[in-house]
């Protein structure tokens, strides 16, 4: 079959689509409730829907009174029978995938339970939508006429009790469908392969000959993978070398401060951006317009929200509230119930809504990643914008950066620590420094208050990082790869302090 009728049917097929999402663009509230209920019905008969007797759980109420408020420590017992091949514990099906995710909150780490419902209704469903929101905006896209280059997590999948684990992106690649290898690039193989730096070489040298029309990744890894590739080529930009390139589907951490460079690598202002929000417990919310900073919450996907403020998330009066009581502007921590047997989870996300109508949000960061040690309340979202907005100003280019607090000693006064691997670096750095403690204090009214006058915070102190700093220090906690992150914000010092000593 000729590629330009694939890619018109491949177009057919997803914006069929469309008609479902304005449902839910119609009725949100509704078909949460609708959700919510369905979840709870075909638990009933799983050791946690006996425990919470979910039988006789007919309201969104009565299902708050019951079901506490979890950690993946309060849900873990639960896990590892699943894990050893027990059946009906968290969910009504099977569960035999498991997506090991340390994410950025600590050493150890989890298994999130992934059921049939959550691969095919939330993962694979999220991926089509993507699509099918882009298609929807651009007409003319020629996106099947060529590959997609995917770059995910480097984890094989490991067997234990006929259970399986592994890299989220490894456990959606060992279970896509036939022809969606054919429509992306590099192979199976090389996607899976575990070493980082032989997978790099092994990708570029996979990747440069193919017809590359779209990019799926994390911005800091794809990065490298794209400078690499340049450095190897000797081209200038990467359109020489893969002409069609239409767009990047973007996620896992903010793109702000990485945007000017991409921009210098990817010179043509027609070139798409996309962004989307997923995590190993489920596919979210996607950017739905071209242009565009606001993702869309998506409330089909088997996943019933509840959100908590984050003025009251380490207070007593913690409560979590649903969809139809949020406001805008405000950040929440995100709570989710899943088809995948997370039942009010909390993902350790934090968002707020830009938009109500229909529920637009924005992801600002991490509940265990915001510095509040002297009442700044200082989320990732201010940090990436200043340090985007700082870059801009005095034209540099980052690699990556973490701040930590200088905690008040006898009279001294505390401060924000930051330790920054520049690219291009400033020509000067007290000049950097000034602009960045200035342009956080534009976009956060509380640093601005405690900066006062050096009131209780003085200056932000500024450690230039040497080369491929944070880089090793992902290699020696064997980190290395697609989906891990640093750790941006922390309310301790070990993270920074590991880092000096490196």
């Amino acid at each position: 079959m000729p590629l330009p009728i694939i890619n018109s049917i491949a177009s057919w097929v997803l914006k069929q689509r469309i008609h479902q999402i304005e449902l839910f663009l119609k009725y949100p509230n509704e078909v949460q409730e609708e959700l919510l209920m369905n979840l709870i019905r075909s638990s009933e008969n799983t050791v946690i829907g006996k425990n919470y007797d979910f039988d006789s759980v007919k309201s969104y109420q009565i299902f708050t009174e019951r079901v506490p408020i979890s950690t993946y420590e309060d849900l873990e017992p639960l896990i590892e029978q699943t894990r050893k091949g027990e059946q009906n514990i968290l969910w009504s099906t099977p569960i035999k995938w498991f997506a090991k995710s340390s994410g950025t909150t600590n050493a150890k780490s989890k298994f999130i339970p992934v059921s049939n419902e959550a691969l095919e209704d939330c993962h694979y469903k999220g991926s089509k939508d993507l699509l099918c929101m882009y298609l929807n905006n651009n007409e003319n896209s020629e996106l099947f006429l060529g590959k997609s280059l995917r770059l995910g997590g480097s984890s094989q999948i490991y067997e234990n009790n006929n259970t399986f684990f592994g890299d989220l992106s490894a456990i959606l690649i060992e279970n896509m469908p036939i022809w969606a290898e054919f429509s992306s690039t590099p192979s199976n193989r090389v996607s899976l392969m575990s070493e980082w730096e032989s997978k790099i070489a092994a990708i570029i040298n996979e990747t440069k000959n193919e017809n590359v029309t779209s990019f799926a990744g994390v911005p800091s890894w794809m990065l490298v993978l794209l400078n690499k590739i340049l450095e190897e080529t000797g081209n200038k930009d990467i359109f020489e070398i893969w002409p069609n390139l239409e767009v990047y589907f973007h996620g896992g951490v903010s793109f702000d401060p990485y945007r000017d460079q991409y921009k210098k690598i990817l010179p043509n202002t027609d070139f798409k951006y996309y962004e989307i929000y997923n995590a190993s417990e489920g596919f979210f919310a996607i950017q739905d317009l071209n242009d565009s900073n606001d993702l869309l919450l998506m409330l089909d996907y088997g996943i019933f929200y509840e959100f908590i403020p984050m003025d009251v998330f380490d207070t007593p009066n913690k409560k979590a509230i649903r969809l139809s009581d949020v406001e805008l502007h405000k950040n929440y921590a995100v709570v989710i119930t899943t088809n995948g047997g997370l039942w009010r989870y909390l993902v350790g996300d934090t968002v707020r809504f830009t938009s109500l109508n229909p529920y637009k949000i924005r992801v600002t960061g991490r509940t265990k990643h915001h510095i509040n040690v002297f009442g700044e309340e200082l989320m990732v979202e201010n940090t990436d914008r200043a340090i985007a907005k700082t870059c801009q100003m005095t034209k540099t280019e980052i690699v990556d950066y973490t701040v930590a607090p200088i905690f008040m000693k006898d009279k001294e006064k505390g401060a924000h620590e930051w330790m920054i691997e520049f690219k291009e670096k400033p020509e000067d750095p007290v000049l950097f420094q000034k602009i960045l403690d200035e342009n956080l204090q534009s976009l956060n009214s509380d640093y601005e208050a405690k900066r006062y006058n050096n009131m209780t915070l003085n200056p932000l102190v500024l450690n230039i990082a040497r080369s491929n700093l944070f880089y090793d220090w992902l290699k020696n906690q064997n980190k290395l790869g697609g989906q891990h992150k640093i750790p941006r914000l922390s309310n301790q010092r070990d993270y920074l302090e590991q880092l000096k000593q490196l």
